[in-house]
This record gives structure tokens, C-alpha cells and sequence, in this order.
């Protein structure tokens, strides 16, 4: 049997309606439109980096000899890019702050689905009651509890380590909550296969929900990639002043400084954005797709 092809929420045989075509190529400008003016910022970070401090400030000497800001530098020059990773030391910042990602991706994966699983299929007493608490924290903004999180961290005497940023990565409730969103669609009879088989409650998780929970998986992955490089704050008290300060703790310290000009904040902005963009450019399909159509279909 031929599995059917998508093919998106327009049919071509749709486009036949004048009415359909003309609200297509409306709506096709208007994602073009967004596009640019999403990629727009990132492309002048990128192409003011070329640029020395001159011509970012005044722009370039034209016939009229007035000067005129250009999006397009004189030069192609790396220079200057060059000279900003050795400047800032760049590696040893790259370094902390892939440990503290892949350590919060770890960290975020096995905490975070342990805890869907049990509230999704061992169902313990109480258990609504803890979910429901959980999708309370959402509509808590997480900077409140700031305060007393640095105070037990300091207490248990973790400042200055990358233990803090990793476990507050795996006590995350939007990630709870679409852990368990997954394992509430898997079909009931394949656990019960296992459990027939002889597995118990951990080897049910590690062996045959989590293997099977790649689509939600790679989908955490990215989440917790995000949102681990991108954090300032928490890694700012507990690493600032520290060798283990991370890229986005170094660019706000080497922004304060006073040997430093708009380019190298320029440049050093660029070098802090690249990962999460390649990260985007390879998994943007896992970020689009339906995550529950992907899972268990054999």
C-alpha cells in the first residue's frame, strides 16, 4: 500500500480558484517579507564586523563628498574577526560554556522525562496534584525565584561550578510538560509487551520510552541548547569573577570594558551568535514538524 504524500495545506489542483491563488501569493509576500526582516539584523551584525571603526561610524566618502552609511563593508576582510577571538580568548569561553550546554542537555532530558514518565504512566497516588502544581510554575516568570535559588546555592556552597546551571536546567515544567504530552500518545499495549518480557519501571524508560522519544527528544535538545547559551543571569552569579564564565558572562564583561570600541562589541556579538544559528539551521526541520507523527510508526 502507497503511503500518501503530503502536500501541505494547499492543494495544487487549489490553486485553480482565482480566489486561493491570489490569497496564496499573498500570503507567500508576506512570509518572504518576515523572513528578511527576521535574517536583517543578523546580516548587518554580520557584515558590519568587515567594517573598521570609520566607516561603521561615518559610513563612506561619496562623490558628493558627504559620507554615507553602506550595509555592504568596503572590504572582506577577516582581520578584524581575527583579532577579536584572540583578544577575547574566545576558546576557554567556548569551552564552559559547551560544558555547561551539554551538561544542561543531559541533565534536562533524563530529570525532566523521568518525571513526565511517572506522571504520564506510573500514575502515582497524588499525582494530579503534582502536575497540576507544574503547570502552575508556568505562569510564574522565572526571575522571581531568582533570590532564594542563589541563596540554597551558595548555601550548598556550588557557586563558581556548573552543577547549579545543569540541575536547573532538569527542573524545568514546560519541558515536564511536553515529555509528558509525548508519553501520554504512546500506545499502552507496547509497554505492557515489556513489561510481560520481564522489564521493570527503569528499564521500561531507558530501553523503550526514551529510545522510542527521539522526535521529542531532539526537540528538548534544542530547547535546552537555546536556552543554555543564550542565559545570562544565573550564569553571571554563579560564575562571574570565575575561569568557568561563559560566552555570554565574557561579552558582558568585555562590553564594560574601557579598551574596547563599538567594532569589537560588533565582532564579539557575531561570535556569540553562530552556534545557535548552525544549531537552528541543522535541526529546523525537528522544530517544525509535528513531533507525535513521527514517534512510534513502525
Amino acid at each position: 500500500m502507497k503511503s500518501k504524500q503530503y502536500t501541505g495545506a494547499v492543494h495544487p489542483y487549489d490553486l485553480r480558484n482565482p480566489r486561493v491563488k491570489v490569497w496564496y501569493s499573498l500570503m507567500t509576500i508576506f512570509c518572504i517579507f518576515a523572513v528578511l526582516m527576521a535574517l536583517l539584523p543578523v546580516v548587518w551584525v554580520l557584515l558590519s564586523g568587515f567594517k573598521d571603526l570609520k566607516e561603521f561610524n561615518r559610513g563612506l566618502k561619496g562623490a558628493d563628498n558627504r559620507y554615507h552609511q553602506q550595509l555592504w563593508p568596503s572590504t572582506l576582510s577577516l582581520d578584524g574577526y581575527l583579532q577579536a577571538w584572540n583578544q577575547m580568548h574566545y576558546v576557554r569561553y567556548y569551552l564552559n560554556s559547551f560544558a555547561v550546554v551539554v551538561g544542561s542537555v543531559a541533565c534536562a532530558m533524563l530529570f525532566n522525562g523521568l518525571l513526565a514518565y511517572g506522571l504520564s504512566r506510573l500514575k502515582p497516588r497524588g499525582w494530579k496534584l503534582v502536575y497540576a502544581l507544574i503547570m502552575g510554575t508556568l505562569m510564574v516568570p522565572a526571575t522571581t525565584s531568582i533570590v532564594p535559588l542563589f541563596i540554597n546555592i551558595t548555601k550548598l556552597n556550588m557557586g563558581g561550578t556548573f552543577y547549579p546551571l545543569w540541575l536547573s536546567a532538569g527542573a524545568s515544567a514546560f519541558y515536564v510538560v511536553l515529555f509528558k504530552n509525548f508519553y501520554d500518545a504512546m500506545p499502552g499495549s507496547l509497554l505492557e509487551a515489556a513489561r510481560l518480557d520481564g522489564c521493570d519501571n527503569w528499564q521500561l524508560f531507558f530501553k523503550i520510552v526514551l529510545p522510542l522519544s527521539m522526535p521529542i527528544n531532539v526537540v528538548i535538545m534544542i530547547y535546552a541548547v537555546n536556552a543554555a547559551w543564550s542565559d545570562f543571569l544565573l550564569p553571571y552569579l554563579v560564575l562571574g569573577g570565575t575561569k568557568l564564565e561563559t560566552v555570554m558572562v565574557r561579552l558582558f564583561t568585555y562590553r564594560t570594558s574601557d579598551r574596547v570600541n563599538n567594532m569589537d562589541i560588533i565582532r564579539a556579538i557575531v561570535f556569540t551568535i553562530i552556534p545557535p544559528i548552525l544549531v537552528f539551521i541543522a535541526f529546523q526541520r525537528q522544530i517544525t514538524q509535528n513531533v507525535l507523527s513521527a514517534g512510534i510508526k513502525g
